[in-house]
């Protein structure tokens, strides 16, 4: 005869790796306030054109430099240009590298890392030392001078091939900046990849996948690649924060996401003579706490997903 109550059976379900990796992410509650920082942006990124209260590129030459009001909510620029409708659009970019830079990242570092992990040999040699020659260059600097140096032949192309509107409408910007910042990144994280596939090649399930005849892209695909992933995803979640600092420093610079294309970097760079002024610093510092806040809301997100996925740490 069966003891066990019914409503204890159907109370206990199995639990799963997921579901206690939620569960400790869900108790960190630094993970938790970022995770509410980042869905909160990408929200506003979503619904920009409904959140906004007029054009952003729209200039008024009669309302300059002026304080916030309740017609202008963080005030207007030297162009008089709404400063409130240009920080909601600001989120669009961000959400956009956020989302675009990690994914080339992964993509190339994945695939780089796995060839070198797995399959070795001169495939291996090859892409670490192409790793270490764009290690041996500071990051930042050579974003800047991609950007700097690719992206005039690559509007002059696009203007060749008939799409000028897509170039006046600054899609270029989007493509170079976003391509550079991931040439940059790709290294780190192929080296991760490759590091996991050297401590996991030589694995029971490995050898058991070769001694049945499993083609060498099936097992580092299909068997090594998920059990690899878990510290990947890790280092993605926290560079995405390293990701929008390194396009805002681009943007303020002069070299990143230029105008009508609405930056946080580009608008601090514009506004850094307001911060001492008694009526305009709002348009310095308001920027400047939202960009702040993100990175700090996805480092916070990647810490947690660190103490969550990892297994060593209790």
């Amino acid at each position: 005869m069966n003891t066990i109550p019914e409503t204890l059976n159907k109370k206990d379900k199995p639990r799963t790796m997921l579901s206690d990796a939620w569960l400790r992410f869900s108790q960190n509650l630094p993970a938790m306030m970022g995770l509410t920082v980042v869905i909160v942006m990408y929200l506003v990124a979503i619904f920009a054109p409904l959140l906004v209260t007029t054009d952003y590129t729209a200039i008024d030459l009669d309302n300059v430099r002026s304080a916030p009001s309740l017609q202008h909510y963080f005030g207007t620029d030297e162009l008089g240009r709404d400063v409130y409708s240009r920080v909601i659009w600001a989120a669009r970019s961000a959400a956009f590298v956020s989302v675009f830079v990690p994914a080339l990242s992964l993509i190339l570092g994945v695939f780089f890392g796995v060839i070198a992990g797995y399959f070795g040999g001169w495939l291996d040699t090859i892409i670490m030392r192409v790793g270490d020659v764009l290690f041996a260059f500071p990051g930042l600097l050579f974003v800047f001078f991609i950007a700097a140096t690719i992206k005039p032949a690559v509007l002059t192309w696009v203007k060749a091939i008939g799409l000028r509107e897509f170039a006046k409408q600054g899609y270029v910007d989007y493509i170079v900046i976003f391509s550079a910042l991931a040439l940059v990144g790709w290294p780190g994280l192929a080296r991760l990849v490759r590091g996991q596939f050297l401590t996991l090649r030589n694995r029971e399930f490995v050898l058991a996948a070769q001694a049945i005849g499993a083609s060498g892209w099936r097992i580092a695909l299909r068997h090594i690649l998920p059990n690899a992933m878990t510290p990947v995803i890790v280092a993605v979640s926290g560079g995405v924060g390293g990701a929008i600092a390194a396009e805002t420093s681009l943007s303020f610079l002069g070299v990143g996401l230029q105008p009508p294309n609405p930056s946080w970097g580009q608008m601090i760079s514009d506004y850094y003579v307001y911060w001492r002024s008694a009526d305009l610093w709002p348009l310095l510092f308001i920027p400047s706490i939202i960009l702040v806040t993100v990175i700090l809301a996805f480092t916070f997100i990647g810490d947690g997903l660190h103490e969550a996925l990892n297994p060593y740490l209790e």
